[in-house]
């Protein structure tokens, strides 16, 4: 635990150094860092808005759940507000309503005989602040964030507004292998370098995960330590980006993740015992003019001493509602889609009205220890495809068919029809 307080004293050390040092090289009282211009002197100038929002209807044929209901899902809406403080200052939060259920927390009471569990109902609907940061703006090629900042891995993180990505909901290939909506605490370094600015990158350094939430048919995804009033921060974990990015938008890029998930967990119960999770992607977007998109990723994750972590999590409280399953020691997935938008040839491009079509294949027990029976309802495929049309820019009509085979037994499909509606909204002044 020290030598995490030194590295995050180390770092912010250096985020004052630079401060210092801007404040020597101008002639004014004021630093560059903290001098407003006349257009920032009105409040309205400041603020940034942004928001989007999902609402679906599924109709389910699955021989996996033959008794599955039809549903109606308000899936998500998400408000962003950004405050500009001064030129190369600024804050920005994230509000996330979800499914309008139930939002509760939990906590767990040491003092309690052997240590319980506490769950609050909280006040009706799941509210989540899925982000709150500063970030300091000192070069194009350096800015710096601390707070609540979401993880930059994967494809999901940059296709995550329903105009974005072909699909009725995010991508199933992701979802199921690590957190959806993933945000952590902690400090992000992020920028874009080359001559033509074309290269960017994002280095994180954040609390890490908790292994009590690793499961097989999820492996690391419900590890994530939202369920709490505050997470734990015994470990951490480390991420880096790099991607290219085309002159038309697109990118080719690679992410990379490392965390200790073992002394997160919410009793000291496996103490001297790592639990590392390792993951790397491949990923990329490709525009070509306005009427074809191609998108691809390639996911691997292994997790360390597995077997033990199954072990222990067979002994968790019922009123952790976890899982409780045996984890795979890797994890494999990939998918690829593209998309064509076929009013692009015709006298009414000024709407879109895209066809895709996308394959997802996951297994989250690709690889299991010895001492795990590996789950053939682990290793799942889909195909996807369907229509997204777009009367204005900032409205998208969905709709799509699943096909999904999960295993090799029989019953194993599991067929979706889904019909949906979003919308993305944003002020001029805002921007990534």
């Amino acid at each position: 635990m020290k030598k995490n307080i030194l590295v995050i004293l180390i770092l912010l050390f250096t985020i004052s150094n630079v401060s210092s040092q801007n404040a020597n090289n101008t002639n004014t009282d004021k630093t560059k860092l903290f001098e407003n211009k006349p257009a920032l002197q009105n409040i309205f100038n400041r603020i940034a808005i942004k928001s989007y929002g999902v609402v679906n209807y599924y109709n389910f044929e699955w021989q996996t759940d033959s008794s599955k209901r039809d549903a109606v899902d308000l899936e998500r809406l998400n408000l962003y507000l950004k405050f500009k403080i001064s030129e190369k200052i600024e804050v920005k939060s994230e509000m996330e309503f979800e499914h309008g259920g139930t939002g509760t927390t939990m906590e767990f009471d040491r003092f309690e005989e052997f240590g319980e569990f506490e769950t609050e109902i909280e006040a009706g609907g799941e509210v989540l602040l899925e982000q709150l940061y500063i970030q300091f703006a000192i070069k194009p090629w350096l800015k710096i964030r601390a707070g609540k900042m979401e993880m930059d891995f994967g494809n999901t993180s940059k296709f995550h507004v329903p105009t974005e990505y072909f699909t009725g909901y995010r991508s199933s290939m992701e979802v199921a292998l690590f957190p959806d909506g993933w945000s952590e605490i902690g400090i992000q370094v992020l920028g874009n370098f080359g001559k033509n600015k074309n290269w960017a990158y994002r280095a994180y350094f954040v609390n890490s995960l908790a292994s009590s939430g690793f499961s097989s048919a999820n492996w690391i995804a419900r590890g994530y330590q939202r369920r709490f009033e505050m997470a734990n921060a015994e470990s951490f974990a480390g991420l880096l980006r790099l991607d290219y990015k085309f002159k038309n938008k697109g990118w080719l890029g690679f992410s990379t993740y490392v965390g200790e998930t073992n002394r997160n967990r919410p009793k000291p119960d496996m103490k001297g015992i790592d639990g590392y999770v390792f993951m790397g992607d491949l990923h990329t977007s490709i525009n070509i003019k306005k009427f074809l998109r191609i998108r691809a990723m390639f996911f691997y994750g292994h997790l360390q001493n597995s077997h033990l972590i199954s072990r222990a999590n067979r002994n968790l409280s019922n009123r952790l509602n976890v899982k409780r399953t045996p984890v795979g020691s890797d994890a494999l997935g990939y998918y690829g889609e593209i998309g064509v938008d076929v009013l692009s040839f015709t006298k009414l491009n000024k709407m879109n009205l895209w066809i895709f079509g996308r394959y997802d294949f996951y297994d989250s027990m690709y690889k299991t220890h010895e001492d795990i029976f590996k789950f053939p309802r682990a290793k799942r495929s889909q195909i996807t495809f369907g229509l997204n049309y777009l009367p204005h820019p900032s409205i998208i009509i969905k709709a799509h068919y699943a096909h999904r085979t999960i295993g090799f037994t029989s019953g194993n499909i599991e067929q979706t029809y889904l019909l949906g509606i979003g919308y993305i909204f944003k002020t001029k002044n805002y921007y990534q």
